[in-house]
């Protein structure tokens, strides 16, 4: 990775959710903007804030998706992420740094 990208997979409940009474949301559904969860897999030199294995919050519609040994990843700027899960938060606050 170059400069201040980073390559990222999207979670697995990226792909459909349920609500709360059990039905289930597909992907394909309009909604308004919803933000989603990756995990980093490579960053470039430059990144400052975020390390591979963090967990990403980002808007999927700022996205580039590439390809790479079959498996499907997206391409971002390290500025497009809008949050970074914490897991070493120990059940402290929301585990999330903005």
């Amino acid at each position: 990775m170059l400069n201040d990208r980073l390559l990222v997979e999207l979670d697995d409940e990226a792909a459909e959710r349920r609500t709360g009474a059990g039905i289930l949301i597909p992907s394909t559904a309009a909604m308004g903007k919803r933000l989603a969860w990756a995990t980093v897999v490579a960053a470039g030199q430059h990144v400052r804030q975020v390390e591979v294995g963090d967990r990403v919050l980002f808007d999927p519609e700022d996205r580039a998706e590439v390809e790479l040994t079959g498996r499907t990843y997206l391409l971002l700027r390290e500025k497009d992420v809008h949050g970074v899960a914490d897991p070493r938060a120990g059940g402290e606050g929301t585990g999330l740094y903005l």
